[in-house]
């Protein structure tokens, strides 16, 4: 098994607050999956995409899977993702989230292999508020999510609380994306006007 070689796009279904799937969001002529793939090939081996119309994802460079638990949002779609992985740690991000930044993926990466036993995930901290995406989980969290669905809890901060996550503070975040781009997510059509990102 790799170790941090892999990465999960998070691809889910309709956004109520757009009006239509997220995962056909583009920048240019190009959605932002495909831009999101080609990026992170330059630092992962393996790219996952997790989606409810994997047969879209034919063409691309990775493998698309579907959630096994349906109805649980992003905890089913992590879930769905670390089952279907090769690595142990494995880094999480969001389809509607433009700004990839590779240097703090390296920074991230290099704390995983600087630690002298297995952690469950790595994340990033926004003050009291924790930024789940463009982080990383270890595939042992797999148990306690399945755990946590079978009780009908929807929210990835409950499988993190009492789990063995290292946070990465704001500011140290902060010193590579001083604006917090690398955390922005695409919610409204309000968004997609400012940053010049169309959907399809």
């Amino acid at each position: 098994m790799l170790y941090q070689d892999t990465a999960i796009i998070l691809a889910g279904g309709n956004s109520s607050r757009m009006g239509f799937d997220k995962q056909f969001l583009t920048i240019g002529k190009q959605t932002i999956v495909a831009l999101q793939i080609e990026k992170l090939k330059e630092v992962f081996r393996e790219i996952i995409v997790v989606t409810n119309q994997p047969e879209k994802y034919k063409d691309y460079d990775c493998k698309a899977v579907e959630d096994q638990w349906k109805g649980f949002g992003p905890l089913g779609g992590i879930h769905g993702g670390l089952v279907s992985s090769g690595s142990l740690y494995n880094y999480v991000i969001a389809c509607d989230m433009p700004y990839i930044h590779l240097d703090y993926i390296r920074y991230m990466r290099e704390i995983i292999r600087g630690w002298s036993r297995e952690r469950d995930g790595l994340i990033t901290r926004f003050g009291e508020w924790l930024e789940p995406f463009n982080g990383f989980y270890h595939r042992k969290l797999i148990p306690k999510m399945e755990q946590n669905m079978r009780k009908g809890q929807r929210k990835i901060h409950e499988v993190l609380k009492g789990s063995e996550i290292l946070y990465i503070e704001e500011g140290i975040a902060r010193q590579f994306s001083p604006g917090w781009e690398m955390f922005m997510n695409l919610n409204r059509v309000e968004d997609m006007e400012r940053y010049g990102i169309g959907g399809r």
